[in-house]
């Protein structure tokens, strides 16, 4: 099974001073994708667990990223702090399964828009941060992002994650030097 990496440069950039938008080419259609973004259970195996998102709906996000290793890991004391908490997201926009758009942090964050494009038998993949307040910025947002969409690309292709935080100190650095 392939392991969860990241390309030298990721693949990300910052639209605005509030906005990133970052594109992936994954190995699934987008009625697959389109089910990792949209149910829980699935979602929780590379980003965030919570409830299902529909239509014109409210649902939660729940942070444990303890779901996002294979292997045993410990939280960084950096992200410690935020294990277990959870915001109330409003769905937007749902377009199954091309686009779904949803706040962020209970809004506080933005908006972020999936977008979803069929490229044969697989899928390409186009997230939109906009809004994005928080002093951490672009950066953060960037290096959480490209975190989370490797561990998606490596979950829809069948290959493990042994350590996701590795995978996170890897996506800072990387994020970093492409934004600049």
């Amino acid at each position: 099974m392939a392991e969860a990496s990241l390309q030298t440069r990721p693949a990300i950039e910052r639209t605005a001073p509030d906005s990133i938008r970052l594109e992936r080419m994954l190995d699934a259609s987008p009625e697959t994708v389109w089910r990792y973004l949209t149910e829980a259970e699935l979602r929780a195996k590379w980003f965030m667990g919570g409830t299902d998102a529909a239509r014109d709906q409210e649902f939660t996000l729940f942070v444990d990223h303890d779901n996002l290793s294979d292997e045993e890991v410990p939280y960084p004391t950096d992200y410690a702090a935020f294990k277990g908490s959870s915001w109330t997201e409003q769905v937007t926009r749902f377009e199954p399964p091309h686009l779904l758009e949803t706040s962020f942090q209970g809004g506080k964050n933005g908006t972020v828009t999936y977008e979803l494009f069929p490229e044969g038998d697989r899928t390409r993949l186009v997230l939109t941060h906009t809004g994005i307040t928080s002093g951490t910025g672009a950066q953060d947002f960037g290096s959480g992002w490209t975190s989370h969409l490797a561990v998606l690309a490596t979950r829809l292709s069948g290959g493990s994650v042994p350590n996701f935080w590795a995978l996170h100190a890897q996506s800072r650095e990387a994020v970093a030097k492409a934004l600049g």
